[in-house]
This record gives C-alpha cells, sequence and structure tokens, in this order.
C-alpha cells in the first residue's frame, strides 16, 4: 500500500510509503485526502519521511490536504521532509504556506 492512514481523535495521520511521490501515485494521496474529508476529519498529519522525491503532481495533493483542512477550519501539518523534497517547497516557497515539522510527534504538537 503506497500510503497508510491511522486516525485518532479527528486527526489523521498519513504516512507516505512511496520512494517517489509523483504522477504514478499522487492521484491515490488525492483519493485517501477526500475519503477522509467525507468522514469529517479535519486536521491531517502529512509524514514524507519515506519520501525522497516529490514531483508537481505530488505538490497538488499535499496542496489539496492544505485546503481541506483549511475550508474545515482544521490544521494541515507536513513532516519527516528529506533534503530534495524541502528544496522543493522552498523554491516553490510553499514553505511560507504550508506548516512544516522535523517529526510526527512535532506534528501532532502543533494540531
Amino acid at each position: 500500500m503506497d500510503f497508510t492512514i491511522s486516525q485518532n481523535n479527528g486527526t489523521a495521520i498519513v504516512t507516505s510509503n512511496v520512494e517517489k511521490l509523483n504522477a504514478s501515485n499522487a492521484s491515490g494521496l488525492k483519493a485517501e485526502l477526500v475519503v477522509l474529508g467525507k468522514n469529517s476529519v479535519n486536521n491531517i498529519v502529512i509524514d514524507m519521511t519515506a519520501s525522497k522525491y516529490c514531483d508537481s503532481s505530488g505538490l497538488s495533493a499535499l496542496l489539496v490536504a492544505n485546503r481541506m483542512c483549511k475550508d474545515t477550519n482544521g490544521k494541515f501539518v507536513l513532516c519527516g521532509l528529506k533534503p530534495n523534497v524541502q528544496k522543493l517547497i522552498e523554491i516553490a516557497q510553499l514553505d511560507k504556506v504550508l506548516t512544516i515539522t522535523s517529526t510526527p510527534e512535532e506534528a501532532l504538537a502543533k494540531i
């Protein structure tokens, strides 16, 4: 499975199990996010620890999660970014828009 989801007290932790978050699997992440939204999950943490690469499709999926949370007055936190993914997010200036932490524990503390 490309993504693992655990839920606790209205918060979902989505763990990416793919080395590359790209066009071949970003739609799967978006589908998981839609299911969470339909189940009234307002707070989402996405753990990217296992992902060494992300392209524009992957960034799009992350922004979908951010928008979903914002639209329902929830919180979205991204964590565990590898240097290549961090650099892409900084180049796209998304580090100014997204809440980013080093670990899932730090991410949960932000919610």
